[in-house]
C-alpha cells in the first residue's frame, strides 16, 4: 500500500485538480493487516470492548471477512462509545467517541489515503496533525510573523464546538473536490452518520466528527482547509491594505494584521464565513488586540501601560524586550493550563494515598518530563520551574498526610529530595530555530 500511496501523492501534487476515482482497492487484506499492527495497544475499546489483542487471535479470518464486507458494500461502522474528558481550565467536559477496533483499522487505512492526497493541497499555514509539523513549529512561525513582519494587531479567534458542528453535507462536498470513488465516500459518510452509544442508549449523529476517531483530524483539516485557509489566502489577503498572516493548528488559530481596519474587516467577514458553513464564532473568546513592535508605544500614548496578551497552544504571548532592549514577543505557560494541570495532579495524588511512595514519585517524574518536553521553550524556564515547585509542594503534603501524626516535616522532605530529586527543567525548544521542513514558508 505504501508504494501506491507515494504514487497517489505524486499525482495529487502534479495535478491539483485531479479527482481520484479508484481508491477502495487499496484497502486489501495486507494493507488492513498492516493498519492493525500500526495501531497502539492498551487503547480504550469501543462498545463491544474488543481489544487489539483479542482481534489479533484470529486476525487472518477477521481481516478477510472485513475486506469481503467492504467489497459487498455491507460494511457499517459500529456506533462509537461516548465518553467525556475534562477541558483544561474549565468545568466543561469534552465528548470523545471511541470506535471499535475493527473500525479503527478501516479509519487508519482511509486516513492514509486522504493524507496522501490532501497533504499536497494543504496550505503552509496549517500545522495540526500533519507529518513533520508540530505545535512548536506553529509557535515558531507565529513568532517570526510578530517579531519580523509588520504585525500591529492580532485576531485571537475561536470556533464554538468545531468538532461537534462539522456539517456532513459540506464535508462530503469538500471531499468530492478530490475523490470520486463512491466506495470510499460511502464509508466516510457512514462513519460520520454512525451514531454513538451513551449509558446504553443509541444516538444519531447529524453533525460533527467525533474526537477520538483516527479519521477525525484529517477530516477536520480538510474542512478548515476549504472554510478558512484557502479563503484567507485567496480572498482576505488580497483585500487587505497591509500585510496579513494566519497560523492554524487544528481548530485553534491566530491571525496577524498590519492595519487595524484590515483586522476589523476580517473579524466581520469571519462571522459570515463561518455561518455559511454552519459554524459559529465564539465571540466571547474572540478578540482583536494591539500587539507587536509598536503596540507598547501606542498603548502608552492612549493612556494604557502594557499591550494585552493572548493565548495560543497553551502559551501566553506577551510583548517584551530582549537583552539589547529590542522588541521581542515572549512566551510563558498559560496560567489557565497550569492550574488545570496542577488540579489534575492534586486529584491523582489524593486517589493514590495507599500507593507505594516510590511508584508515586516515579509517576510524578514522568509527568514532569512530559510537561518539560512541551513547555520548556525559550523564555519559559522560570514559569516551568514554578510549576515544578508547586508539584513538589503537593508531593510533600501527600507524604505528610501519609505519615503518622503528620511527623514527616519539611526538613525530612528536603533530605528525601536530595536522594530522589525531581527532574530539572532545561530549555528543550528554541523558539528561534526553524527546521528545514518549515523554513521554506518564510
Amino acid at each position: 500500500m505504501e508504494t501506491k500511496l507515494v504514487r497517489i501523492a505524486e499525482l495529487a501534487k502534479s495535478q491539483p485538480k485531479m479527482k481520484f476515482t479508484s481508491l477502495a482497492h487499496l484497502l486489501d487484506v495486507e494493507a488492513l493487516k498492516q493498519c492493525h499492527y500500526e495501531l497502539p495497544s492498551r487503547k480504550a475499546p469501543g462498545i463491544h470492548q474488543t481489544t487489539k489483542e483479542e482481534y489479533e487471535l484470529d486476525l487472518e479470518t477477521n481481516i478477510s471477512d472485513l475486506v469481503k464486507r467492504m467489497k459487498q458494500k455491507s460494511y457499517r461502522p459500529i456506533p462509537v462509545r461516548r465518553t467525556y474528558i475534562s477541558k483544561p481550565g474549565t468545568k466543561i467536559k469534552r465528548p470523545l467517541g471511541i470506535p471499535e477496533h475493527e473500525d479503527k483499522i478501516v479509519q487508519r487505512g482511509i486516513a492514509k489515503i486522504l493524507n496522501a492526497i490532501y497533504e499536497q493541497d494543504f496550505m503552509d499555514s496549517s500545522f495540526g496533525f500533519r507529518p513533520k509539523r508540530s505545535c512548536h513549529d506553529a509557535l515558531k512561525i507565529l513568532n517570526v510573523y510578530i517579531n519580523t513582519k509588520y504585525t500591529n494587531y492580532v485576531v485571537d479567534a475561536d470556533i464554538k464546538g468545531f468538532f461537534n458542528n462539522v456539517d456532513h453535507t459540506w464535508m462530503m462536498s469538500f471531499l468530492k473536490h478530490r475523490i470520486e470513488d463512491p466506495n470510499i465516500l460511502r464509508i466516510i459518510a457512514r462513519f460520520l452518520k454512525g451514531g454513538y452509544m451513551e449509558e446504553g442508549k443509541l444516538f444519531k449523529t447529524e453533525d460533527g466528527t467525533p474526537q477520538g476517531g483516527i479519521i477525525s483530524p484529517i477530516l477536520a483539516n480538510i474542512y478548515l482547509h476549504y472554510v478558512l485557509d484557502l479563503w484567507f489566502d485567496k480572498v482576505v489577503r488580497k483585500q487587505c491594505k497591509g500585510q496579513a498572516y494566519i497560523v492554524r493548528y487544528a481548530d485553534d488559530y491566530v491571525c496577524c494584521f498590519q492595519n487595524k481596519d484590515d483586522a476589523e474587516a476580517f473579524y466581520r467577514a469571519l462571522i459570515k464565513r463561518l455561518e455559511k458553513f454552519n459554524l459559529e464564532l465564539a465571540e466571547d473568546k474572540t478578540k482583536i488586540i494591539p500587539f507587536g513592535r509598536y503596540a507598547e508605544e501606542n498603548c502608552k500614548k492612549n493612556g494604557g501601560t502594557k499591550p494585552p496578551t493572548f493565548d495560543f497552544l497553551g502559551f501566553t504571548h506577551y510583548c517584551s524586550k530582549d537583552q539589547k532592549g529590542k522588541f521581542r514577543v515572549k512566551l510563558k505557560s498559560s496560567s489557565k493550563k497550569m492550574r488545570a494541570k496542577l488540579k489534575e495532579c492534586k486529584e491523582w495524588l489524593k486517589a493514590s494515598r495507599t500507593t507505594n511512595i516510590h511508584d508515586v514519585k516515579s509517576r510524578l517524574d514522568r509527568s514532569l518530563v512530559g510537561y518539560y518536553n512541551y513547555y520548556c521553550v525559550t523564555d519559559n524556564i522560570k514559569h516551568v520551574s514554578n510549576f515544578k515547585d508547586k508539584v513538589r509542594r503537593l508531593f510533600f503534603k501527600w507524604m505528610n498526610r501519609r505519615s503518622q501524626k503528620k511527623s514527616f516535616n519539611w526538613d525530612k522532605y528536603v533530605l528525601f529530595l536530595k536522594k530522589f530529586p525531581f527532574p530539572v527543567p532545561r530549555t528543550k525548544v528554541s523558539i528561534f530555530e526553524l527546521k528545514r521542513e518549515i523554513n521554506y514558508i518564510l
